[in-house]
């Protein structure tokens, strides 16, 4: 699955557009590279987003096209 939707899916980030923004300014990485939005995720990668000076590191668990907002904190573990 690509970057930018599974940070909308997941509900690390609320909008795919800004997913999409924040991928392109660097703040995005997967498994300690910068990422480009397009990227593939998979079970086992880690994801670290930098909000400002805040920063947030998860681990994918799953990979679902589409999940309820409830479901979707089982698609990541937060490190």
């Amino acid at each position: 699955m690509r970057l930018d939707k599974f940070l909308k899916v997941s509900r690390l980030i609320k909008r795919r557009t800004v997913a999409n923004e924040a991928c392109d300014a660097g703040r995005v990485l997967v498994n300690g590279k910068q990422a480009k939005a397009s990227v593939k995720v998979k079970p086992g990668d880690v994801i670290e987003i930098q909000f400002g000076t805040k920063t947030v590191k998860a681990e994918v668990l799953d990979i679902q096209d589409t999940t309820k907002k409830d479901q979707a904190k089982e698609l990541f573990r937060y490190l």
